[in-house]
């Protein structure tokens, strides 16, 4: 076989892989931005605010749960590329019952946690009285997000893409159209947003669900209850999913403490940071899509110790992600102004939005990389390096916001987010050839 024929053969398998995810993952964004475009058509601006700051405290809640997915698509790939189908098979039963322990927690502690949350978080009195009531609906859904990153994650691990994008796709375009009817149709206002979401999580779950079923009968293995409580299993699975943990809230805390500056800077500001980080949501779904690609691609090299099929597969899907990138980039520098108007009809906000855009537009090419690498190193499960690249750069962040912001007000904000992304990306691509090293040649 030629050189040529493998490459090109793994430039099919990343897109077979990322395409379908590309679809998905644009559609998480897209809901958030029918979020807003929907509270946008209301008479003032708090509305907005208050769906940023609700969804704020969910981005706590559940993207520091994120490791149901995170870890179990890596350690399902690497099961699979040793051949343990059982293993793989535990490894989502595992993040189930996890999950479900957890989702138990979050509901009965939603009073604590609604008054610590609001406590932190600094907006006016209005703002933070719809974001409550977005919060004390929206947590009863709290048991089916869960389950859907196991879900998730799982199908990822097998290579079943396509199953995630029907999943995505159907649990968010019934979201959306929920949305429509319930704030615009019925007047229910916040909690229109909210009761739609979790109706649209639910239905997700079931899908997921059924799916997963399907996809296991044709892997083979069983589900052996031994392997699931198997103590050395349960031990790499409690260590990666720690680290996975301390790293994923030292994200969320850098944007929460950036949508905080924001909110002290007035409504309006809030409200433009909330629209444009719409933007940068849209970048950051559609890049994963390599990231997962990769994740997956190097979690099976792993599992099957070809140190050739790692840089295979980094090099492709790298390569692939920054095209997106370049991409993402045009797209925002011609359709800007008009994705601004379509979230608000307030002028105030549509101003302040048009002041940020050349942040929005510069950033997908900034970004891509600690997206990518971030795929790298779950597929390795080399997770202990991602927890420290992420608290180092958090550090940096931190310093950077308090440098820039009194000097440069809210774009000496988004200047310290860019930084934040570029060191997230130095602090891995300093520990990458530790990865290269842990397989064979």
């Amino acid at each position: 076989m030629t050189e040529d024929a493998p490459h090109g053969g793994m430039n099919r398998r990343v897109w077979r892989l990322a395409g379908p995810l590309v679809l998905s993952n644009m559609s998480i964004p897209l809901l958030g931005a029918v979020d807003t475009a929907v509270v946008g058509r209301m008479p003032d601006a708090t509305y907005i605010g208050a769906v940023a700051l609700g969804s704020l405290i969910f981005s706590y809640l559940y993207w520091g749960s994120a490791f149901l997915r995170m870890g179990t698509t890596g350690l399902t790939a690497q099961a699979l590329g040793s051949g343990d189908v059982d293993e793989a098979r535990a490894v989502f039963l595992r993040a189930v019952i996890v999950g479900a322990c957890l989702s138990i927690v979050f509901v009965l502690l939603r009073g604590v946690i609604g008054k610590g949350a609001f406590s932190l978080l600094s907006a006016g009195a209005e703002v933070e009285r719809h974001a409550d009531v977005y919060f004390r609906t929206r947590i009863w859904g709290a048991p089916a997000a869960l389950g859907n990153f196991a879900v998730i994650g799982w199908l990822f691990g097998v290579e079943k893409t396509r199953h995630t994008l029907v999943v995505q796709l159907a649990q968010n375009l019934l979201n959306m159209a929920l949305d429509i009817l319930f704030v615009m149709g019925f007047g229910w206002g916040i909690r229109g947003v909210a009761v739609a979401t979790v109706i649209s999580e639910y239905v997700g779950l079931a899908l997921g669900i059924v799916l997963i079923l399907n996809v296991a009968r044709g892997v083979g293995g069983s589900w052996r209850r031994d392997l699931i409580v198997n103590r050395t299993r349960l031990t790499l699975l409690l260590r990666v999913n720690g680290d996975i943990v301390i790293r994923t809230l030292s994200l969320i805390t850098a944007f929460a403490y950036f949508t905080q500056q924001g909110a002290r800077m007035g409504d309006i500001t809030l409200a433009a940071n909330a629209i444009l980080m719409h933007f940068q949501g849209i970048q950051a779904y559609g890049l994963d899509a390599f990231a997962h690609a990769a994740e997956i691609l190097v979690g099976g090299a792993v599992g099957a110790n070809s140190r050739a099929a790692l840089r295979q597969a980094v090099r492709v899907s790298t390569r692939w992600a920054a095209g997106t990138a370049l991409l993402c980039c045009l797209l925002y520098a011609v359709g800007g102004h008009a994705l601004i108007r379509a979230m608000t009809t307030i002028e105030t906000v549509r101003e302040a939005a048009r002041a940020i855009l050349p942040w929005a537009i510069a950033s997908p090419i900034i970004s891509v990389w600690s997206f990518q690498l971030d795929g790298i190193f779950l597929g390795a499960t080399r997770t202990r390096e991602m927890r420290n690249g992420m608290v180092l750069a958090l550090v940096i962040f931190l310093v950077a916001v308090h440098t820039l912001v009194p000097v440069f007000g809210n774009n000496g904000l988004w200047l310290a987010l860019m930084i934040y992304m570029v060191s997230r990306a130095a602090a891995l691509a300093a520990f990458y050839p530790r990865i290269v090293r842990q397989v064979n040649a």
